[in-house]
């Protein structure tokens, strides 16, 4: 079944709200818990009419378009967010086809084309090897969902110093503040042709987008509605929750904990990254991470401990810069 990728950015914040918890679990586990968000490019949840309208046609490649590692404290009074940009070098682990049953041996690939390969089972498995946790749960999202999620909502308001323009997705926001409903906030997370940061700056204005919508979400008190919050929780599930292992009820029960961590409280990365890998003709221009930062942040989540000390407040690079990745708190990406 083909899901794709936007979704994510309103359902991270759901769950940040949420806990993100396994059902039936009693209490959330001792060093937290880990959560990867992940998103597809099939584009077949949407309407021709939708696709003409923002610009969300083209090719799909079935595989992983954004992956986001959400780690919630043991205490759930601090999330921590992590992109894993697409182009990201990976080695697949060794692995049994799906549909042959044929073992498949260890490769290499882009950290994306795990999902194209062996679903999201392989997914996982390959976003554990590579960063050493334990993925708790997983969550896949489609257009669909998050267009209904953002209009639910009211839509969504963000916010830029510097003029946002993309060819593809027909982006064309000037500076200043902007309420997006679901079609138009769905070009503004998928954009990714900006500037030259490609897919970090993608990422970067998908966590804006999310502390916003949290903000939201937030001044509204949906999230202490039952009844709102099961209806936005039953929106961004769709009929993939049996085998994701949410129900709306976990996640209106769970949003009772988290509804007022402040934006402070939640904290905003790129995994760090040392620059491009050398072309292969097998897989292509691919990423490296910088494997000292990396093994550093993935080892504070580990633990449970948070990626900033406290009282530092970071700024953001906008756009982000490739080897000078800046942790931040959720309120530096906040509209002021």
């Amino acid at each position: 079944m083909k899901r794709t990728l936007s979704s994510v950015v309103l359902a991270t914040s759901a769950l940040l709200l949420a806990g993100a918890v396994l059902p039936g679990e009693a209490a959330p586990a001792a060093h937290g818990t880990n959560i990867l968000l992940m998103g597809t490019d099939g584009r077949d949840t949407i309407s021709a009419a939708e696709k003409r309208e923002f610009h969300a046609g083209g090719f799909a490649c079935d595989c992983t378009d954004v992956l986001m590692v959400v780690h919630v404290s043991a205490r759930r009074d601090r999330v921590s967010v992590v992109g894993l940009p697409r182009d990201s070098y990976a080695d697949l682990p060794a692995h049994r086809d799906e549909i042959t049953g044929k073992k498949r041996p260890a490769r290499p690939s882009k950290i994306n084309g795990a999902y194209a390969e062996g679903g999201p089972r392989l997914t996982v498995a390959t976003v554990e090897s590579m960063t050493g946790l334990r993925v708790d749960h997983y969550l896949q999202l489609d257009f669909r969902r998050f267009i209904d999620a953002v209009n639910e909502v009211g839509g969504v308001e963000v916010c830029t110093a510097r003029p946002l323009k993309d060819r593809a997705t027909k982006l064309d926001l000037k500076p200043g503040k902007h309420r997006l409903g679901g079609g138009q906030a769905l070009q503004y997370v998928r954009s990714r042709k900006v500037d030259r940061a490609a897919d970090l700056g993608r990422i970067q204005r998908q966590q804006r987008f999310l502390v916003q919508a949290l903000r939201g979400l937030q001044a509204k008190h949906l999230l202490t509605d039952p009844v709102a919050t099961a209806g936005l929780a039953r929106t961004l599930l769709g009929s993939g929750r049996g085998e994701q292992g949410f129900t709306a009820r976990d996640l209106v029960e769970l949003a009772t904990a988290l509804h007022k961590v402040p934006a402070r409280n939640t904290e905003f990365a790129t995994v760090p990254m040392a620059g491009f890998n050398p072309t292969r003709q097998d897989i292509g221009s691919t990423l490296a991470w910088d494997r000292a930062k990396a093994a550093a942040m993935f080892t504070k989540l580990r633990e449970d401990r948070p990626l900033l000390r406290p009282g530092a407040h970071p700024k953001p690079y906008d756009p982000p810069r490739m080897t000078r990745a800046v942790t931040v708190r959720g309120s530096a990406y906040a509209c002021r």
